[in-house]
C-alpha cells in the first residue's frame, strides 16, 4: 500500500496516475476536497481508499502494510500571509506524519520547494546555508527541511525531501490564481483575449520542469530509498519571455501583451532559479529532462483538448 497526501492536487494526482502506470493501484489518497473541483484530477485514477487530511494523522497509525508515504499535501499559496496557518499546515502537520513513519520504519518522501532559496543570491545547492526564503510559504518548507536534517542521522528508514522548482503540466485547473502562467495564457486565449506577461519577463529566468519528470524522480526515490534532500529541477533556465512565446506558438493567432507586476508580488517574487543537479545525479537518477519546447507543446495540446 502506498499513501499519497495531497493526492487530489496538482503534483499529487499526477503521481497517482504515474503509480498506476507503473502497475501500482493499492493507493490511499489523503486530501481536502473543500475545493470540490479537485476530484476531477482523480476521475480516471485507481486507488483503494480516501481520507480527509484532518482525519489522516490518527488513521495512519492503524493502517497496515504501508510501503511508502508520499507527502505532497501543503498550503502552496505563496502569497498567504497567515503565518500561523502556514506553519500549522506545512510544518507541524508534516512533523506529525514524519515521526509516525519513523516509528513504523515507513519510507517518507515529501515535497519541499525551491522557494527556500529565495531571490537566488546564493547557489541553489542543498547544503551550506544557501537558503533565504522570501515569504512564509518558503519559510515553512525551509523549517521542515531543517527538522529533517537534524533527524536524518538517526533515521532507520528512508526520508527524502524533493525541492521542486517551477513545475508545470496537466491537472492544475483547481489552483486558481496559483496556476501556472501556461494555464492562464491558454485560458485567456480561449476567452479571445491576449496572452499576458509581466514587463521584464525577458530577464526573469526560472528552472521549469515538466510534472512528468517530477513523477519520474519520485518513483526513482521510491525504488532507491536514498535518504536526503534533493533539488528537483532540470539544471537549466529559460526566461518567462521564452515560455510565453512557446505557448503562443502552439495557439493559433495568439498575441502577447505586457503588463505591470502587481505591487504585492514585488519583494516576494523569485526572478531567478536554477537547480544544482549534483546530488540528484549522485543518487543514481540518469534520465534526461524534457525540453521546455516539448513540455509546453504537450501541455498546451492537453489543455486544448481537455
Amino acid at each position: 500500500m502506498i499513501v499519497v497526501t495531497g493526492g487530489a492536487g496538482f503534483i499529487g494526482s499526477n503521481l497517482v496516475h504515474g503509480l498506476n502506470s507503473a502497475g501500482m493501484n493499492d493507493i490511499v489518497i489523503v486530501d481536502c476536497l473543500m475545493n470540490a473541483q479537485k476530484h476531477l484530477n482523480l476521475r480516471d485514477a485507481h486507488f483503494t481508499d480516501y481520507f480527509d487530511k484532518d482525519d489522516f494523522p490518527d488513521a495512519l497509525a492503524g493502517l497496515p502494510d504501508i510501503d511508502a508515504v508520499f507527502h505532497l499535501g501543503a498550503c502552496a499559496v505563496t502569497t498567504e500571509q497567515d503565518g500561523r496557518f502556514m506553519m500549522k499546515t506545512n510544518y507541524t502537520y508534516s512533523k506529525t506524519l514524519l515521526h509516525t513513519c519513523l516509528k513504523r520504519k515507513i519510507p517518507f518522501i515529501y515535497a519541499s520547494s525551491a522557494a527556500v532559496y529565495g531571490a537566488g543570491e546564493c547557489a541553489f545547492v542543498e547544503h551550506g546555508n544557501q537558503e533565504r526564503p522570501l515569504n512564509v510559504y518558503g519559510f515553512s518548507k525551509w523549517a521542515f527541511d531543517q527538522h529533517v536534517m537534524k533527524i536524518l542521522p538517526h533515521a532507520e528508514s528512508p526520508v527524502i525531501g524533493l525541492r521542486y522548482f517551477n513545475v508545470y503540466g496537466p491537472r492544475e485547473t483547481h489552483k486558481g490564481d496559483m496556476a501556472s502562467v501556461i494555464f492562464k495564457m491558454v485560458a485567456r486565449h480561449r476567452a479571445g483575449k491576449k496572452l499576458q506577461l509581466f514587463r521584464g519577463s525577458d530577464t526573469f529566468q526560472r528552472d521549469f520542469i515538466d510534472v512528468r519528470d517530477v513523477v519520474d524522480v519520485n518513483l526513482h526515490f521510491l525504488q532507491t530509498g536514498k535518504s536526503g534532500i534533493y533539488n528537483c529541477g532540470t539544471g537549466s533556465t529559460r526566461s518567462f519571455q521564452d515560455l510565453g512565446e512557446l505557448v503562443a506558438h502552439n495557439l493559433d493567432g495568439a498575441q502577447i501583451e505586457m503588463i505591470d507586476m502587481p505591487p504585492g508580488l514585488e519583494g516576494q517574487y523569485q526572478k531567478y532559479t536554477c537547480a544544482d543537479e549534483t546530488l540528484l545525479r549522485k543518487s543514481g537518477y540518469r534520465s534526461a529532462f524534457r525540453s521546455l519546447e516539448d513540455g509546453i507543446r504537450d501541455y498546451v495540446h492537453w489543455l486544448i483538448r481537455d
